[in-house]
């Protein structure tokens, strides 16, 4: 179990560069979204929330829940091509660290 308590540990420590980052980029918001757009059904709460509002109080606070917990981690993620698309034609160097993180996010929960 060694190999799983590592893959914790390096979930762990992405999400917390995730989180640092997003903070780098003043996206880091003080203010809950309502309740209603937090239960958004689609993908990424497109409808509801900005993607970077949906990493902060989706993505991170239930994955590092399920981190505390010990709990099964997804398998599936592709959340660095939703990241290029939000952050295209906002500057060539807007989002790459945090974008980049999220590629590596993306291959810890896939396996990859």
């Amino acid at each position: 179990m060694a190999n799983q308590s590592q893959k914790l540990n390096e979930v762990a420590e992405c999400l917390l560069r995730i989180e640092a980052e997003l903070r780098r980029l003043d996206a880091w918001a003080e203010e809950l979204p309502s309740e209603e757009a937090l239960q958004s059904t689609q993908p990424f709460a497109v409808d509801t929330l900005d993607f970077t509002q949906w990493l902060q109080f989706i993505f991170l606070a239930r994955m590092k829940v399920l981190v505390e917990l010990d709990h099964p981690l997804p398998t599936v993620s592709g959340m660095a091509p939703m990241a290029e698309e939000h952050f295209r034609g906002r500057g060539a160097d807007m989002g790459k660290l945090l974008i980049r993180e999220l590629e590596l996010m993306d291959r810890l929960l896939s396996g990859a």
